[in-house]
């Protein structure tokens, strides 16, 4: 595996997301800031857990080594995957960072209950937004020592 120019590896990402809005944003950060990671996207809560049980469509995923996780989506909600992914043997080292418009206080504390690693509240503004994902690329890539992925 290649190493890049902070001494980080490229990483897996999955982005679990609902607002296409939100996904192309987060597709051009890593565009704009020429991030080398992977990002892949699912649209709702019970394609993230088919995603990262292997289930599928999704028989060949890799699995990842982030979760960037919105609460409020479709078919599952967000907090309904933190509790199955930090629950399951498998999944459970996997790091979640929950980036969601949410900023209610019970939210919070809900997603450090179920274990979540980060909760980040999406900023409206654009270029807000791209800094964030970059603060969160910068510091899952280039600081903290992630697993080696099975």
């Amino acid at each position: 595996m290649t190493i890049d120019d902070k001494g980080g590896r490229p990483i897996e990402v999955l982005l679990v997301e609902d607002d296409p809005g939100d996904v192309l944003m987060t597709r051009e950060a890593f565009e704009e800031y020429k991030m080398r990671n992977t990002l892949r996207v699912v649209s709702d809560g019970v394609e993230a857990l088919a995603y990262l049980r292997k289930e599928g469509e999704f028989a060949e995923a890799n699995t990842p080594d982030l979760i960037l996780l919105d609460l409020n989506l479709p078919r599952r909600d967000g907090r309904e995957v933190l509790r199955e992914i930090k629950n399951d043997p498998d999944l459970c080292r996997i790091p979640v960072v929950v980036l969601t418009t949410s900023q209610a206080e019970e939210d919070v504390l809900r997603s450090y209950q179920l274990h979540a690693n980060a909760y980040v509240a999406k900023p409206v503004d654009f270029e807000r937004f791209i800094s964030v994902v970059k603060q969160i690329d910068d510091f899952f890539v280039s600081v903290v020592r992630l697993p080696t992925r099975r």
